[in-house]
């Protein structure tokens, strides 16, 4: 009791204290406390550094845009987002990881040092880039001073893309100063110089023989524990994970299309076949009716669909063909004009973008005052120069020759439908075209069609029979009896091996991450629960395995070395065979004839290149084979396809080192390009790098 009142203060003090910890634990599981709400919205962690959603998004977003122009499509498929995805996250690795390294080692870039980048008399290759005179090589310096007089009263889209130019500057310059860092880290010593010399010179002739592993079944081989043992434990770093994996074992059940599907879905082509004949509006018509939303323009033969190219070059204008079926889908076309017209057109352009001239209208203007200047024959390549803003400018807006359906449906009917010499303005999503049809070639017959398809795909009913037999074998089974109820199903078991979470594809099914971000939450040996649909197809699915980031252990790697060990359990017996043999023999060929084989003769290999013809790549032979005195007969050596004896019957050495410098700087060149790669995997395994965005994608 005289310890409980000298100690009453602290212990109310305390209990006060878990209460209030309880109930703000309990508030906040319930409600989600600030915290919880953070971590919700973070989908990662590079070297302390939290990862949010919304950066991120906004990252994936910038980079899909630049995917989709670069690729020229309007959309991309999961495998293509999961790919920028991938791509966006390396992207932020990379960018911290550098970053907190040159902090780390003092590398700065100064105000100064930007000023000299730009201004200076050697100006960085972007400031030539995007300021040079191509004719010289240059910077120009008019150019650039009036640009930067004029920055701050420019749009706020040019300040911003300035502000980002000159911050890639400054991460260019760092990546260029950590770069060199490394290069000049790289020493190479005569020594070394010396033995690369005679590693790549130095010639070996001789004989081998070899007792393969294959002459021993792998049925007559095994294994004992302390073999698997043996071999982990001398190969430990060959089996650290990277990031955590799961494998995954699915069934597919396909609602594929059948034959009543098939029936139903031609019979409502044929109905939009008939009002395809009569519609007055052919664009709106594709617009509504189509699948794939392809714009009506000029075609020569050959760029349709094989089923329907033939049958478009022989139809009379104002007919529609088909519909035929190819790959997958029902296609139709309008014939609305045809002519004879070139193949392919060379042309130059000048391209205004309307956001930094003011907005369209001012575009145009400047447009139609830049085609006046030509026409009065001023050069349409200087002014190329002067005002382009993509990459032609470089070329005086040379666009070179290009065919039918290499650029946008606007541009193309410009060059493709007017004649050489002529000038014309027009506008496109890209901005304000100043266009000179330098030269025409070849003529042939082209159409002008507006094209329908409709894809074959299965109906409501057929997809739901597909479900309900995913549904029924999902609730007949449980995670033990897995694979005995595909067995007795006759069903087809497919396998995901070492799946990440990052991952956008699996073969054979088009946009599995419902399945992935479920493996990702489950334990392993669980069955899904729930049947996961991707397109026409229904899966069930179980986890097999976890393998957690970091060094795996035995049992996870076991099946994946059982061919190692067993061929290393073979070589013990081999080599038994070969020990025997080699007692009281002098020479390969008494080795040779001992164990039942021929002596093979081996001219020229070099150390450098540890091959031998015929067989493989095996290192251990030819180093071992390189530090033996000749007439010599090894020791039986354990390489990749075999036990080998091997016999030197000389060496050629090649004429002495006289000076070393070029060969120094071959070996630190190398060293130096490998040294690049390597320091930054080493950095990024130090980052403590967590990857959360299963949750999130």
């Amino acid at each position: 009791m005289s310890f409980l009142r000298n100690r009453a203060g602290i212990i109310i003090v305390v209990v006060i204290g878990l209460a209030i910890f309880a109930f703000l634990l309990s508030d906040a599981v319930r409600m989600g406390s600030p915290f919880m709400a953070a971590s919700r919205n973070q989908v990662g962690e590079i070297a302390g550094e939290t990862v949010d959603i919304q950066d991120y998004n906004a990252r994936v977003e910038q980079n899909t845009n630049n995917f989709k122009q670069q690729m020229g499509q309007a959309s991309l498929n999961p495998q293509m987002t999961a790919y920028v995805q991938e791509n966006t996250w390396n992207q932020l690795i990379s960018e911290v990881v550098m970053r907190k390294e040159v902090e780390r080692l003092g590398l700065i870039v100064g105000k100064n040092e930007i000023n000299d980048m730009i201004t200076g008399k050697n100006p960085d290759p972007m400031v030539v880039q995007n300021f040079g005179d191509p004719k010289t090589g240059q910077i120009n310096r008019q150019q650039l001073n009036g640009f930067l007089a004029n920055v701050s009263s420019q749009a706020p889209e040019v300040r911003a893309q300035w502000g980002a130019f000159l911050v890639g500057l400054k991460q260019s310059r760092l990546a260029q100063k950590y770069s060199n860092l490394v290069k000049n880290s790289v020493y190479v010593t005569n020594l070394e110089a010396k033995d690369d010399y005679l590693n790549r010179n130095k010639l070996a002739n001789f004989s081998y023989v070899n007792l393969d592993y294959a002459s021993i079944p792998d049925k007559d081989v095994k294994p004992g524990d302390e073999d698997y043992k043996e071999y982990y434990n001398e190969n430990k770093a060959r089996f650290k994970n990277r990031e955590e994996t799961r494998s995954i074992e699915y069934v597919v059940f396909n609602a594929q299309a059948s034959k009543a599907d098939s029936a139903e879905v031609k019979a409502g082509v044929e109905k939009i076949a008939q009002d395809f004949r009569t519609t007055n509006n052919d664009s709106l018509f594709v617009s509504i009716n189509a699948d794939t939303k392809s714009p009506i323009a000029y075609v020569h033969k050959g760029q349709l669909d094989p089923a329907l190219d033939s049958l478009v070059f022989k139809a009379a204008k104002g007919t529609v063909v088909g519909p035929v079926f190819s790959n997958g889908a029902y296609r139709m076309a309008k014939i609305i004009d045809e002519r004879v017209g070139p193949d392919s057109v060379k042309a130059s352009h000048i391209l205004l973008n309307p956001a930094t001239e003011g907005g369209l209208d001012k575009a145009k203007a400047k447009a139609d005052s830049i085609a006046n200047l030509i026409r009065k024959g001023t050069s349409f390549a200087d002014l190329a120069k002067k005002f382009g803003t993509d990459g032609s400018k470089d070329k005086g807006g040379d666009l070179g020759t290009f065919g039918r359906g290499q650029m946008i449906p606007a541009f193309e009917d410009a060059v493709f439908n007017g004649a050489t010499g002529d000038l014309k303005v027009i506008t496109t999503q890209f901005g304000v075209h100043v266009i000179h049809i330098d030269r025409q070639v070849g003529s042939s017959k082209v159409a002008k069609v507006a094209v329908v398809d409709k894809a074959l795909n299965s109906s409501n009913k057929t997809q739901q029979a597909a479900y309900a037999k995913a549904s029924a074998f999902l609730s007949g089974i449980s995670g033990k009896d897995f694979d005995a109820a595909v067995s007795k199903q006759g069903l087809k078991k497919e396998s995901a091996e070492n799946v990440t979470g990052s991952q956008g594809f699996i073969q054979g099914l088009e946009n599995p991450r419902d399945m992935v971000r479920w493996a990702f939450k489950a334990d392993e040996g669980d069955v899904s629960d729930q049947v996961f649909e991707m397109d026409n197809k229904y899966v069930v699915a179980k986890l097999t395995d976890i393998r957690e980031a970091g060094e795996l252990p035995l049992d996870k790697v076991k099946k994946q070395i059982e061919q190692m060990v067993i061929n290393r359990v073979k070589a013990k017996m081999l080599t038994e065979k070969f020990d025997k043999a080699l007692a009281g023999s002098s020479s390969i060929a008494q080795v040779a004839q001992k164990v039942g084989k021929q002596a093979v003769p081996v001219e020229n290999v070099v150390f450098a290149n540890p091959i031998i013809p015929g067989l493989s790549q095996e290192n251990k032979v030819v180093g071992t084979l390189f530090g033996l005195q000749p007439g010599k007969l090894s020791k039986p050596v354990a390489g990749e396809q075999g036990v080998y004896v091997v016999s030197v019957s000389g060496f050629t050495n090649p004429a002495p080192l006289t000076n070393p410098v070029k060969q120094k700087e071959q070996i630190a060149q190398g060293a130096a390009q490998r040294l690049q790669g390597e320091a930054f995997s080493v950095l990024r395994d130090k980052a403590n790098i967590k990857d959360n965005r299963v949750k999130f994608f």
